[in-house]
């Protein structure tokens, strides 16, 4: 008996891609989809095609080639064009990306985006009005660059028991941190270095002072516990008071210092709370986020179930978020021609406990007058407020020392009331760095 022909591969359907930016993110997204669209065909069933592309100038060269009539300056009308199916949105900011997305979806058009500052505050009204719509609104390129950290968990662990989400979400300050800790660089040094390596924009504030991985952070937990948290929500403290003797003692520690966003759902009076701040933290060098350095990511995750789990890899560049763009890009491509969407499934409004009711073992140095009984009155300021020194050392410095010490876990309110009190004691000439320590609570 004569087997039968194979059936010929049924064709990809062609879907149509709106780009909105074509700066380092744009450009490696078309890149991509030019060398990745036969693959992409034949492993989704869908045809990527970059149909317009809205840009600010016509002129620049972006080191990709696109067809005569593909380039346009005009955003909205990149959005209405019926012969765009799908739009990218990477041109970032709040406006006028929020409205251009809130039209795209009127529209039924899926909607891809990197934009971190808009999602961490006009989230809700954006997963809300796709819903309704029931288009895709995605956003993995948002977060952590190339790291799949969005989709697992908004899939992957959406019926786990997420009990804390914690990570390095800032390429450039992880950058900084590496060189001042690996090459004994001063922040500034190493932040001219990040400036020059295109880490860092001339105007560094969103990086060092924890702006950005706060964006990030909201996000996050947004997914995470399945509830609004929006970036005014996070608390945040950056890096650029971060010396190199806060280095040399986390060294002596057994620690390295890191910009973490912290993540955290605790039981309150009240019922579920969402604790989420951005600082740098001590971290104990056998901790798994101790060993990412330079301009890398990492994202660990805590659950119930499925216990740690560490999603690593570069969380910057063009074609690292770029890749990310793209995945998200086929999924929608391939929900679309199905006529399904993926749901946010984000809650209502967060809980959000105060950063003076959150608790952390902290790290502080304490610049003292060197002689007998000055131990003692720290000793008795700390009772007083209920704070207990877990370690402490001492370094004599001429006729003065400095005291360095980890406490165990206290209450922030309670943590500051302290150093208050400290800093009016007469034998106390200076209270230096405060930094909260994580990966070993006690």
């Amino acid at each position: 008996m004569t087997e039968p022909e194979p059936s010929a591969a049924r064709p990809a359907a062609p879907v149509r891609v709106g780009l909105l930016g074509c700066g380092n993110v744009g450009a490696a997204l078309v890149g991509l989809v030019e060398t990745r669209r036969e693959a992409i065909a034949a492993r989704s069933g869908v045809d990527l095609e970059i149909t317009r592309v809205a840009v600010r100038s016509l002129t620049r060269d972006r080191g990709v080639k696109l067809a005569d009539g593909v380039l346009t300056t005009d955003a909205a009308a990149v959005v209405a064009d019926p012969e765009v199916d799908v739009v990218v949105e990477v041109i970032g900011g709040i406006e006028p990306a929020r409205e251009l997305i809130l039209d795209a979806i009127a529209a039924g058009k899926p909607v891809i985006t990197a934009n971190k500052e808009l999602l961490a505050n006009h989230g809700a009204e954006l997963a809300a009005a796709a819903d309704e719509k029931g288009v895709d609104l995605l956003f993995e390129a948002a977060v952590a660059g190339g790291i799949p950290i969005i989709r697992p968990l908004r899939e992957s662990l959406a019926g786990e028991d997420v009990t804390r989400v914690m990570g390095i979400v800032n390429g450039t300050t992880n950058f900084i941190l590496t060189r001042m800790t690996e090459e004994g660089t001063t922040y500034a040094e190493a932040l001219a270095e990040a400036q020059s390596l295109g880490y860092a924009e001339r105007d560094p504030t969103a990086d060092v002072e924890g702006y950005d991985a706060g964006a990030k952070a909201a996000i996050i937990a947004s997914l995470a516990f399945g509830t609004r948290v929006v970036a005014g929500d996070v608390y945040h403290e950056g890096i650029s008071s971060i010396t190199a003797a806060d280095i040399a003692s986390a060294a002596s520690l057994d620690h390295v210092i890191k910009l973490l966003a912290v993540c955290e759902r605790l039981e309150g009076p009240d019922g579920a709370e969402v604790a989420v701040r951005v600082h740098p933290a001590m971290v104990p060098v056998q901790h798994p986020l101790a060993g990412v350095r330079e301009s890398f990511n990492a994202v660990f995750v805590e659950g119930t179930a499925v216990g740690d789990l560490m999603f690593y890899g570069r969380g910057a560049g063009g074609d690292p978020t770029g890749s990310a763009v793209l995945g998200d890009l086929v999924d929608a491509a391939v929900n679309l021609h199905k006529g399904a969407h993926a749901t946010i499934g984000m809650g209502g409004r967060a809980q959000i406990r105060p950063i003076d009711d959150q608790q952390s073992p902290f790290y502080l140095s304490i610049d003292v007058v060197d002689r007998p009984g000055v131990l003692r009155s720290i000793a008795e300021v700390f009772e007083r407020h209920g704070v207990s020194i877990r370690s402490l050392e001492q370094e004599g410095i001429g006729d003065a020392a400095r005291i360095v010490m980890i406490t165990h876990r206290a209450r922030e309110a309670d943590l500051q009331a302290t150093v208050t009190d400290l800093r009016d004691l007469p034998t106390v000439h200076r209270v230096g760095s405060i930094i909260r320590v994580v990966g070993a609570e006690g």
